[in-house]
C-alpha cells in the first residue's frame, strides 16, 4: 500500500505520536461518545414504533424505519472503513458525528408540519432515518478501529468490554427514554435528544483525538463503490418488498433480482482487479476473517430479527405501556453487560477467546427458544428471565469476533477488515430484519383482518383501523374486540421467532471453526510507524508497572512491525 503520514504537529515536526496513557483515555472517551450517540439510537426508537406508525399512518411499512437505518450502515461501513486506512480516521469521525446529529433533528421533524396528517410523514421520517445510518455507519466502525490503531491487541479486550457496557447501558437507557418520552411528552424527543448527546460528542472528539492524516496516491475504487451500493441496496429490497408490494414473479421483482445479482457478480470482477478495493477479496482466505464474518452474518440475522419487535410485543399483546416496554428490556442488557465486560477481562489475562462465540451462540439459541413460549398471559419475570439469556449469550459473541478480526490481518487493513465483518453482519440485519418484519406483519395483518370479521358490529362502532393502531387505542377497545387485538398481536410474534432458532445452531457450529492466534502486542499505530508507546502507557497498559517499554521517538529508530 502506497500511503504515507503527514507529520504529527508539536514541536518535532518528524516525530510519530507519542501514546501516552492520558491520551489513550482522552480518546477512548471520545469513542465512548460516538457509540453511546449511535447505539442509543437503535434501540430508543422500540418503545414508540407502534405510537410513531399508528400516527403517521405506516403499520403496513412499519420494518422500513429499522431497514433504512440498517440499509444506510451497511452501504457506509466499507466506505468508512477503507478511506479511514488510506486518509486517517479523525476527519472521518468527526464527519460521521456530525451527519448523525443533522439526521436526528430532521427525524424529529418528519410529518410536523402536517401533524401527521398523511402517510408523507411517515415517509419523510424513513428518509431521515437514512441520513442517521449514514453517520451511525461511521461511528460503529471507526470506534472499533481506532480502538485497535491505539491499543494492542493482548490488551484491547479490556477496552473493548466497556464498548460492549455502553452499548448494553444506550441499550436500556434508549428504550427507557423511548417510554418516557411517548408516554409523557412526544415520540418526537426520540429523536430530538441524540442533537445535545451528538453536540457534546463532537466537542470531545474535536478537543481530544488526535490521529494522523495520511495521503494515499492509489486510486479510489470508484467502481466498487457503485457496485457495492447497488447490490447491497438491491438485496435489501428484495428482501423487503417481494410478496409484498412486488409479486415475486411480478416484472419488477424479477428485473431487481436481475439486477442484483448483476451488481453481485460484477462487484467480485472489479474486487479482483482493483488496486485498492473496497471489499478485499483476500480477506476470505483468512480462516479467522472467515468464519467471524459468517458468525457475524448469521447472527445479524438472527439477533435483530428476534429483538426488532420485541417491545412492540410487550405493549400490544402484554399491555403494556411504552416505558414499561422499555424498562423489560433491562435484563437482556444485563445479560449481555455482564458477559461482554466479563470476557473482554477473561481475554485480556489468557490470550484465549476461541471459546466464548462457542458459548454465547448456544446460550443466545437456548434464550430464543424460551421466547417462541410467550403470550399475553406470561408473566413479567418470566420473559426478563429469557431476555437475559439471550443477552448474555450475545455479549459472549459480538465484540469477541470483532477483536479476533483485528489480531488476524495487516495493521494497514485494520479498518477494511472491520468494516468488512460489520458489514456482513449489518447485512444480515438487514435481511433478518426485513425478512421477520414481512412475516410479523403478514401475520399480524391477516390476524387483524380476521378480528375485524369477527367482530364486526364493534369494528364499526369503534372505527377499527388496522393499519393506524397504536397502543392508547387498542387499550380503549370493548370486550371482546380488545381481547382479539391483542391475542392477533401474540400469535403474530411468538410463534415467528421459531424461525430465528435454528439461525443461532448454525452459527454455533461455525464457530468450532474459529482458530485460536496469539494476540498482538503491538497497536496499529505502533505497528504502522505512526505512534510509540511512552514507558507508562506500557506499563498501565500491560498491567506490569517493571515490564521494559518501547523507547522515546528517536527520528527513524521507530520501525513498523506486528
Amino acid at each position: 500500500m502506497s500511503t504515507s503520514v503527514e507529520p504529527a504537529r508539536g514541536p518535532d515536526a518528524d516525530a510519530p505520536i507519542v501514546l501516552t496513557q492520558r491520551r489513550i483515555w482522552l480518546i477512548f472517551g471520545a469513542l465512548i461518545a460516538g457509540m453511546f450517540l449511535s447505539s442509543l439510537d437503535q434501540s430508543i426508537v422500540g418503545p414508540a414504533m407502534p405510537t410513531i406508525v399508528g400516527e403517521l399512518h405506516g403499520v403496513e411499512h412499519q420494518a422500513w424505519l429499522i431497514t433504512i437505518y440498517i440499509l444506510a450502515v451497511c452501504v457506509t461501513m466499507p466506505l468508512y472503513g477503507k478511506f479511514g486506512d488510506l486518509y486517517g480516521r479523525r476527519a472521518l469521525f468527526l464527519a460521521a458525528i456530525s451527519i448523525f446529529t443533522i439526521g436526528s433533528a430532521g427525524a424529529g421533524f418528519a410529518g410536523f408540519l402536517s401533524d401527521g396528517g398523511s402517510a408523507l410523514g411517515f415517509w419523510e421520517l424513513v428518509a431521515w432515518r437514512g441520513v442517521q445510518g449514514i453517520g451511525g455507519g461511521g461511528l460503529m466502525i471507526l470506534s472499533q478501529a481506532i480502538i485497535a490503531d491505539i491499543v494492542p491487541a493482548k490488551d484491547r479486550g479490556k477496552y473493548m468490554g466497556p464498548m460492549g457496557a455502553v452499548f448494553g447501558v444506550s441499550a436500556v437507557a434508549g428504550p427507557l427514554l423511548g417510554g418516557f418520552f411517548t408516554d409523557h411528552l412526544d415520540w418526537r424527543w426520540c429523536f430530538w435528544i441524540n442533537v445535545p448527546v451528538g453536540l457534546i460528542a463532537l466537542a470531545i472528539a474535536y478537543r481530544y483525538m488526535t490521529l494522523p492524516h495520511r495521503r494515499s496516491d492509489r486510486p479510489l475504487d470508484y467502481a466498487g463503490i457503485v457496485l457495492m451500493v447497488l447490490g447491497t441496496t438491491g438485496l435489501v429490497m428484495v428482501t423487503d418488498l417481494g410478496g409484498k408490494e412486488l409479486e415475486w414473479g411480478s416484472p419488477g421483482m424479477v428485473a431487481l433480482i436481475a439486477g442484483t445479482v448483476a451488481a453481485v457478480v460484477g462487484l467480485v470482477v472489479v474486487e479482483n482487479r482493483a488496486a485498492e478495493p473496497i471489499l478485499p477479496l483476500h480477506l476470505f482466505r483468512n480462516r479467522v476473517f472467515l468464519v467471524s464474518t459468517l458468525i457475524a452474518f448469521v447472527l445479524g440475522v438472527g439477533m435483530f430479527a428476534a429483538i426488532g419487535f420485541l417491545p412492540s410485543f410487550l405493549q400490544m399483546s402484554s399491555g403494556q405501556s411504552a416505558a414499561v416496554s422499555g424498562l423489560m428490556m433491562i435484563p437482556m442488557m444485563v445479560g449481555l453487560m455482564l458477559t461482554t465486560i466479563g470476557s473482554g477481562i477473561a481475554i485480556s489475562k489468557t490470550g484465549r477467546y476461541r471459546i466464548y462465540p462457542i458459548v454465547g451462540l448456544f446460550v443466545a439459541a437456548v434464550g430464543l427458544v424460551l421466547l417462541t413460549g410467550m403470550t399475553e398471559a406470561t408473566p413479567i419475570w418470566q420473559i426478563g428471565v429469557m431476555i437475559f439469556v439471550f443477552g448474555a449469550g450475545l455479549g459472549f459473541v459480538m465484540q469477541v469476533i470483532v477483536l479476533a478480526v483485528q489480531n488476524s490481518v495487516d495493521p494497514h487493513e485494520v479498518g477494511v477488515a472491520t468494516s468488512s465483518n460489520n458489514y456482513f453482519r449489518e447485512i444480515g440485519a438487514a435481511i433478518g430484519t426485513a425478512w421477520f418484519g414481512s412475516l410479523f406483519t403478514g401475520r399480524l395483518i391477516d390476524n387483524l383482518t380476521g378480528v375485524a370479521g369477527e367482530n364486526a358490529a364493534q369494528v364499526a362502532q369503534t372505527g377499527f383501523a388496522p393499519a393506524s393502531m397504536t397502543p392508547e387505542i387498542v387499550h380503549q377497545l370493548p370486550e371482546p374486540l380488545h381481547t382479539s387485538v391483542i391475542a392477533a398481536y401474540a400469535d403474530a410474534l411468538a410463534p415467528a421467532i421459531w424461525y430465528v432458532v435454528p439461525l443461532f445452531l448454525v452459527a454455533f457450529a461455525i464457530a468450532f471453526f474459529l482458530p485460536q492466534i496469539t494476540l498482538s502486542g503491538e497497536a496499529g499505530m505502533v505497528a504502522r510507524g505512526e505512534a510509540v508507546l511512552d514507558r507508562e502507557s506500557v506499563a498501565v497498559a500491560a498491567g506490569r508497572a517493571g515490564e521494559p517499554a518501547a523507547s522515546a521517538p528517536r527520528g527513524d529508530d521507530t520501525q513498523p512491525g506486528h
